[in-house]
């Protein structure tokens, strides 16, 4: 199973940026995505969850309020939305899929997608 993480890009800060996740051999509705971000030197941190019934999410503090995972099943797409970026985000982003309700560790992972945030 192969996912694709797309989207990416380079905005000013204050901008927004939708990223996109999909997959080719899965149908995304039967999986929680969890999208995860690594920055330079840093180590990959998880930063929101899409629950597998598209009835709640979960967001990392420090993304809360400013970024939304949404599904659009006919198109087997998870999408992060993503506003009121800011240089800290700058990041390579990517989304994971775990064939439970919530995300885990992430039993699917796809390329990831470069997000870089100008002050």
């Amino acid at each position: 199973v192969q996912l694709q993480a797309s989207g990416g890009g380079l905005v000013q800060a204050g901008g927004s940026l939708r990223l996109s996740c999909t997959a080719s051999t899965v149908t995304l509705r039967y999986y929680a995505i969890g999208w995860h971000r690594q920055a330079p030197g840093k180590k990959r941190e998880w930063i929101a969850c899409i629950n597998r019934s598209d009835d709640d999410r979960t967001y990392l503090d420090s993304v809360k309020g400013r970024f939304t995972a949404s599904r659009d099943n006919a198109k087997n797409t998870v999408y992060l939305q993503m506003d009121s970026l800011k240089p800290e985000d700058t990041a390579v982003y990517y989304c994971s899929a775990d064939e439970t309700e919530w995300c885990g560790v992430g039993h699917y992972w796809g390329e990831g997608t470069q997000v870089t945030v100008s002050s």
